[in-house]
């Protein structure tokens, strides 16, 4: 355990043969923690907000390894009975949120993830095609938000735009979900604006300028 720990920079072996002591590589460590509690902690008040405007389910998203992860959800008023998302990994080609982390990548860290994610197909409606999805991935960077529709869950719509840091760099998605009945295709798409909207004010509580 150790060996494993000093390989990757966390402990280091001090003078005295057999001895280990913490190493710089806490402080990375630490340091990616932070940045996600502070998206959680400056996201909140927009998530509430948005959750009552859009009417739906909204979470915060990061990439972890192959999966998008939820950091943090606020149920819309209508989202009775809701999946709690929070803590889930989820498939990065077939969620709104995974191909908004996936689409600000670049393309040689993105083939990697999707190399590793295996592509399963979730449902009829999921993208499994590399070239289809790179299609949808690009139409995604160029209208700054994603769509899925019933890809992860048959009756299942969602829609994700990215969070940024200081650096300007894509570090979370933050995306809105709800059935497909209620939360159409159209609605979507008229509701985009609003969540750009939220995505960019978190962005800037994280200290982005853009």
């Amino acid at each position: 355990l150790l060996g494993a720990l000093e390989a990757r920079g966390l402990v280091e072996q001090t003078t005295e043969r057999g001895k280990y002591r913490l190493s710089f590589g806490l402080v990375r460590l630490a340091g990616a923690v932070t940045s996600r509690l502070d998206i959680t902690q400056q996201g909140r008040p927009v998530c509430e907000r948005l959750s009552e405007e859009i009417g739906e389910t909204v979470n915060i998203a990061v990439l972890q390894e192959h999966y998008a992860v939820n950091l943090y959800q606020v149920r819309g008023p209508g989202a009775v009975g809701a999946h709690n998302w929070v803590g889930r990994l989820t498939p990065v080609h077939a969620t709104s949120s995974g191909k908004i982390l996936l689409a600000h990548r670049p393309a040689k860290e993105r083939a990697e993830v999707l190399a590793a994610s295996g592509m399963q197909k979730m449902t009829a409606h999921t993208l499994t095609a590399k070239t289809k999805l790179e299609k949808n991935l690009a139409e995604t960077r160029e209208r700054g938000y994603a769509v899925t529709l019933e890809e992860l869950e048959i009756g299942l719509h969602a829609v994700a735009a990215p969070i940024r840091s200081r650096e300007g760099d894509v570090v979370a998605a933050l995306s809105a979900s709800g059935p497909a009945y209620r939360f159409t295709e159209e609605r979507i798409h008229e509701l985009a604006p609003v969540l750009m909207r939220g995505a960019d004010e978190i962005s800037h509580r994280m200290g982005y300028l853009g």
